[in-house]
């Protein structure tokens, strides 16, 4: 499904990633983890299409096509999502209708007609039911007010109706206390299925013991330094990044 070969990626003339190879396919998920600045954002970044970051060299292959010249929002039409550390807030619109938006947008896209209200309506309760979510969460305005564990369980609300092809959780645990890591790593495990990926972007091992990666990866000064099953990350907790 992404097929990253020898990733070379700058910013600002400084080089972050410095020859990538990676492959995930369908029904895997692959944790990327590593130290403060080894370039974990970055490889998110650049795989979702963000425009800051210059690709020197390689190609990154969605379902066999060469993504490097698609948009962002190209990107997420063709089935990329992205779960950002740090979602914005939209006063004034509502999670029920931003996310009418972006789903009727993907529609839009891909030369569909928008989806009926009533299938939409349905749809919102089953996913909301799905990932624990009250109805008044859905009229509140997005990410306004909201808590740590509130932003992250919108973001994977949202992933739920996209039902993107790849998701990409960066630094999805970030700022989220036992309960709410518990509620977000339920739906993502909740969410996954034979037709779909996800990388999980993260710091430390503890979301791993609620989301059990297929592999995982350990990214260093901007190369993958070591990879293996989940007991890697159990390893990593043990030892730290310095024994690799």
């Amino acid at each position: 499904m992404l097929k990253i070969e020898n990733l070379h990626v700058s910013v600002d003339g400084k080089k972050i990633l410095k020859g990538i190879n990676l492959e995930v396919k369908k029904g895997e998920i692959h944790a990327i983890m590593g130290p403060n600045g080894s370039g974990k954002s970055t490889l998110s970044s650049v795989i979702s299409g963000h425009e800051d970051y210059e690709i020197t060299k390689g190609d990154i292959y969605f379902k066999d096509e060469n993504i490097e010249d698609l948009s962002a929002d190209e990107r997420a039409h063709k089935g990329i999502f992205m779960s950002f550390q740090y979602p914005v807030e939209i006063p004034g619109v509502t999670v029920t209708n931003f996310i009418k938006t972006a789903i009727n947008s993907n529609l839009k896209a891909r030369g569909l007609d928008e989806m009926p209200a009533n299938k939409m309506l349905s749809k919102i309760r089953e996913k909301a039911n799905l990932l624990e979510i009250d109805s008044k969460f859905l009229s509140r305005s997005l990410n306004e007010g909201f808590s740590g564990g509130e932003k992250k369980r919108n973001e994977i609300f949202q992933m739920a109706m996209l039902e993107p092809s790849l998701s990409i959780l960066d630094e999805t645990d970030s700022g989220l206390d036992i309960d709410a890591l518990r509620i977000v790593a339920n739906g993502v495990n909740k969410l996954r299925t034979d037709n779909n990926a996800t990388v999980i972007i993260t710091h430390y091992q503890r979301l791993l013991d609620y989301i059990v990666p297929d592999y995982v990866h350990v990214l260093q000064d901007g190369k993958i330094a070591k990879s293996g099953d989940k007991n890697l990350a159990l390893e990593l907790e043990e030892k730290g990044y310095d024994w690799i």
